[in-house]
């Protein structure tokens, strides 16, 4: 009953803010020393956890290169790619990033796509690019709008399209809890099966609100121009004249007229 300390432990940090992973770590170690577990063994089950899943720590890795082609002007190449494709729009094109990245998770190719690997660098560009040709300047509003979007089509492709693929680790858990807990004897591939019309679902629903991206984008650059027309200050009346907008004195003029 005690183990269940580290979970104030846990409770505490956050509500702190403090590092998330420092929080969990000293958690751990507090559950193994009120656990009875001697301080070296607690180190190994550390080490041996880190080991067991370093495969996690790959995308570091990938980071300096995404960093390297992006300093080198990929984004300005996509941009300059997707300008040439004039029936292409943003909504069409997060449409189909959509339904690639559906596809490749679909196949196991989880890592093809990602937030870092290919949003930022290549799609969010290409989708503000197709934006500016068909809108013009975009607002802040606009391009934090096209932003957004960018990143829900890579996270709900990669969502609904990887339990498709058998081997991918949910499906995997779900059926050892079912056959460990029930008794049963659950195929991966018949839950990756039942999983395909769920995916065609999410690509139908969300596929239709990148297509309406374009109109919302439309009507937001319709409100631009009477938003920056709009004066930042008031004009100012007084006994002595009033000055306008254009910064004319119309009481001084009046003086002198006089």
């Amino acid at each position: 009953m005690w183990v269940l300390l580290a979970v104030l432990v846990v409770v505490g940090g956050f509500a702190l803010r403090l590092n998330s992973m420092l929080v969990v770590a000293v958690a751990g170690i507090v559950a193994g020393l009120i656990g009875g577990i001697s301080p070296v063994k607690i180190i190994e089950t550390f080490g041996t956890g880190f080991a067991n899943s370093r495969s996690v720590t790959v995308f570091l890795v990938v980071l300096p290169v995404i960093g390297m082609i992006e300093r080198y002007g990929l984004m300005q190449q996509a941009r300059v790619l997707v300008t040439k494709l004039t029936k292409m729009t943003a909504g069409r094109l997060l449409a189909a990033y959509l339904g690639i990245r559906q596809v490749t998770a679909a196949v196991g190719l989880m890592a093809i796509g990602g937030p870092a690997q290919a949003v930022r660098p290549i799609i969010a560009p290409m989708a503000e690019a197709s934006a500016e040709r068909k809108h013009g300047k975009l607002t802040e509003r606009m391009r934090e709008k096209v932003r957004s979007y960018a990143s829900s089509a890579d996270t709900v492709g990669l969502f609904f399209g990887e339990d498709v693929f058998m081997a991918v680790g949910s499906i995997l858990l779900i059926t050892g809890f079912v056959d460990t807990t029930y008794g049963l004897k659950l195929e991966a591939l018949s839950i990756a099966v039942w999983a395909i019309p769920t995916a065609i679902c999410a690509f139908t629903i969300h596929g239709a609100r990148m297509l309406r991206l374009d109109r919302s984008l439309a009507a937001m650059a319709a409100d631009a121009p009477a938003a920056a027309v709009t004066p930042a200050t008031p004009s100012i009346d007084g006994p002595g004249g009033a000055a306008d907008s254009s910064g004319v004195a119309t009481g001084d003029a009046e003086g002198e007229k006089r």
